[in-house]
């Protein structure tokens, strides 16, 4: 794999190390701010306010600029919104700074795949997104853990000074280490939105607002669930989230390598698999031994997807491979909303801290329903018109789907 691929992972870890890590953090941030822990909830809802926001408008902005130079610009951005998190003096200061720095989150995601599926052949797409995803999980099992424990230890601003720093150290790597992008031309405003016209990438969103939902539904509750359901000290439960952060990034790596053979059907497989896997908490919740086995597979069977889907929207708006690309990021932080919601609408209920796994169970049906939908209509496609120069075919074959030669053709070969 090409080593500009690391380059993207260094910023993918700094970008999901600020993320996450707010939420270990939001003790010791509402105590100095002098705010209640319901309103310092709101350092995690504007930073996902910004990745949403951001992620169309900035690359709609940028549409016209070299890719590189949008990913320089995003890590810029990045650098600013976590310093001014770090010297934030005041609660709406903070909030403003959150925001500032989720801005670029769904920008770079969404650029950073395309760039990473340029750099290397069609057949090898899904491995290199997985790649650059590989950064996002790890920070889950390194990142988060340790900003934790210096923002406990020390201060939490210098958790996000910290984060500054590996944003800095990310621009230097993708200055260094990617090649120069072709500057795009003849986009318009008009053919980047022509490709949303296209049922299979509203499918495709469908798929993960749903389907991802599933895992953040989980998620959002495993801590509660893992020490007045299953007995673990905090202490213990805080290593048991890097297990599943582990678990993140092993199904990272293996879906990348099933997407590039056959994405519709890795997407069947892992959101059948998860389904299957939060049900099983209903039996093993109450048995420490299980329960830790069971946050594993969690974060392997809800992780696996990401290439499939990634390589999917760039198939399947490949007229605007980088807005289709980074609007998924917006749609993953819908789906963590969506999720959190849902689940704490059956805990408020009185259905216990097991039932968040339900309800995600529930979401990855539908989202495995939309995902055959989308993979029928592939095929309803194919058969009425052969799979020459259809627009929206990759339901088995990942060297299909797009139209190689054209200007925004992906993989074909190596970054111009």
């Amino acid at each position: 794999m090409p080593v500009a691929l690391l380059a993207l992972a260094i910023a993918a870890f700094g970008i999901g190390t600020t993320e996450f890590v707010m939420m270990g953090l939001l003790p010791e941030v509402a105590t100095d701010m002098n705010v209640s822990i319901s309103a310092a909830g709101g350092y995690i809802s504007l930073y996902a306010l910004g990745v949403v926001v951001g992620a169309p408008l900035l690359t709609i902005a940028g549409m016209r600029v070299r890719r590189k130079t949008m990913l320089l610009s995003m890590l810029g951005l990045f650098i600013v919104g976590n310093l001014l998190s770090a010297i934030a003096p005041t609660h709406l200061s903070l909030l403003a700074a959150r925001f500032v720095a989720g801005l670029p989150h769904g920008t770079f995601f969404g650029i950073g795949a395309v760039v990473a599926a340029s750099l290397v052949s069609r057949d090898k797409r899904g491995r290199a997104i997985s790649m650059m995803f590989v950064g996002l999980t790890v920070a889950n099992i390194v990142g988060v853990p340790v900003g934790t424990l210096l923002g406990q230890a020390i201060d939490w601003r210098w958790t996000f000074g910290l984060v500054a720093l590996i944003g800095a150290a990310a621009l230097a790597a993708v200055s260094v280490l990617v090649p120069r992008q072709a500057k795009p031309t003849e986009v318009s405003l008009r053919g980047e939105l022509s490709a949303f016209r296209r049922p299979q990438v509203w499918l495709a969103f469908a798929v993960v607002v749903f389907g991802f939902a599933a895992t953040f539904s989980f998620y959002s509750y495993i801590k509660p669930l893992l020490i007045q359901v299953s007995g673990y000290t905090p202490l213990a439960a805080t290593v048991l989230l890097a297990l599943f952060g582990t678990g993140m990034t092993l199904g990272t790596v293996i879906g990348g390598r099933l997407a590039d053979r056959s994405p519709m059907r890795t997407l069947y497989t892992f959101l059948t698999a998860l389904a299957i896997v939060l049900t099983m908490f209903t039996f093993t919740a109450h048995n420490t031994v299980l329960v830790a086995v069971n946050v594993f597979l969690v974060g392997v069977t809800g992780f696996a997807a990401i290439p499939s889907i990634q390589a999917r929207i760039l198939d399947q708006a490949r007229e605007a491979p980088s807005l289709g690309s980074a609007s998924i990021q917006s749609t993953f932080n819908i789906a963590n909303s969506l999720g959190a919601y849902l689940g704490g609408l059956v805990i408020a209920a009185g259905f216990g801290l097991i039932s968040p796994s339900w309800v995600g169970a529930v979401l990855a049906l539908v989202g495995l329903g939309f995902a055959v939908l989308s993979g029928r209509l592939d095929q309803r496609w194919n058969g009425g018109r052969g799979r020459s120069g259809t627009p929206g075919t990759d339901s088995e074959s990942p060297a299909s789907g797009s139209a190689e030669g054209s200007p925004d053709s992906l993989g074909a070969a190596p970054a111009r």
